[in-house]
């Protein structure tokens, strides 16, 4: 069984973009450096979709660089598919996505990738489990990743944090009640304009 990690980049008070979907300066880090991240083939990955290349501190791109490796499912809300319109059928990370709607794959979207919709966050981690094997399953955070961590199927929580306050917008746990316990911070990595934090669950709640 693959680790679930629920990740993200927030803001430090918690937010993973404004009340429009606009990341604002959260994602800044990843282009404030001189290592590039690198794919599989070596050579330098564009995940913003806009022609830039990441280029990120030493820190943050061995960190990032580990961290995508070890992906090999990523687990989405539909809000943040239609957004990025899927990667294109090309996650930036992983060889399958999982995405939780109450809708179907649009018709003739990518058939080629292996992207999975399905009804309901148990499901999507059943799913994910099935086609990660033993690697990683990477949660998206917000509304989808606070339900399945409701649901107590998250081990791990993961925050790339930029120093940056929001105020209001889309809170990285979503809409999450109640109260949730993390252990201790297992990783703590200072990188260039953000700290990188993952903490294990504690599923035993008093």
């Amino acid at each position: 069984m693959g680790t679930v990690i629920m990740h993200s980049v927030a803001s430090v008070d918690g937010f993973i973009a404004d009340k429009n979907d606009d990341v604002g300066p959260l994602h800044d880090w990843y282009f404030n450096g001189d290592v590039p991240i690198t794919g599989s083939t070596d050579q330098d990955y564009d995940h913003s979709g806009t022609g830039s290349r990441m280029k990120v501190s030493r820190a943050s791109a061995d960190y990032v660089r580990s961290m995508w490796a070890s992906i090999g499912t990523i687990v989405m809300g539909r809000t943040l598919f239609d957004l990025v319109n899927g990667w294109d059928g090309s996650p930036p990370a992983g060889d399958h996505v999982v995405v939780v709607s109450h809708r179907p794959k649009p018709e003739g979207w990518h058939p080629e990738a292996s992207y999975h919709f399905v009804d309901g966050v148990t499901a999507a981690i059943d799913t994910a489990q099935d086609l990660a094997g033993d690697r990683v399953i990477a949660v998206n955070a917000g509304q989808v990743g606070g339900q399945i961590l409701a649901a107590g199927l998250v081990d791990e929580v993961a925050m790339d944090v930029a120093p940056a306050i929001f105020g209001s917008g889309k809170r990285y746990f979503g809409d999450l009640d109640g109260r949730h316990l993390l252990e201790d911070p297992h990783v703590v990595i200072q990188g260039e304009g953000v700290l990188h934090l993952r903490f294990r669950v504690r599923h035993n709640r008093p």
